[in-house]
């Protein structure tokens, strides 16, 4: 008989579905005292990977140049049956370079506002200029959907 957390999981194209569906992350990173840093962040999905950028002089990026690694947490729902999400554990790659940096940022404002057009893109060459590009690669995933359990708890 499969476990409860077995039955909840997501298989690899809900996950995707879920990820793609999801405009907002929670980014967890290790704080300069040791407690964790939770902060909201727009993602782009990459296979398997997820991309996003910050101003290089925020904390989240300081934490992340001590301590590349990084939770992300994703959530849906909100009566228990409707519970579903996903925790990563992720090793983060932080790219200062500004064209990389730029290519991170196009590929977020194509997602959140569509057409990326001239003055827009101008906009996010002048960002990239003060921010870096973070690369999250999961190394561990946990998932529930609460929805499989179609009411049984």
């Amino acid at each position: 008989m499969p476990s409860r957390r077995e039955q909840i999981e997501m298989s690899e194209p809900e996950l995707e579905e879920f990820l793609d569906e999801q405009m907002v992350m929670q980014c967890a990173t290790v704080g300069p005292q040791g407690l964790p840093h939770l902060v909201p962040l727009w993602f782009v999905r990459k296979d398997r990977e997820l991309i996003g950028w910050t101003y290089a002089k925020s904390q989240k990026a300081r934490n992340l140049e001590r301590d590349p690694r990084a939770t992300l947490g994703l959530e849906d729902g909100v009566q228990y049956h409707e519970l579903r999400g996903v925790m990563l554990e992720c090793d983060v790659s932080v790219e200062r370079e500004p064209s990389e940096v730029e290519s991170y940022g196009t590929a977020l404002f194509g997602r959140y506002a569509g057409d990326v057009g001239p003055e827009l893109h101008d906009m996010i060459r002048a960002q990239a200029q003060k921010r870096v590009g973070l690369r999250f690669v999961p190394s561990r995933v946990v998932t529930w959907d609460h929805r499989k359990l179609e009411g049984a708890y």
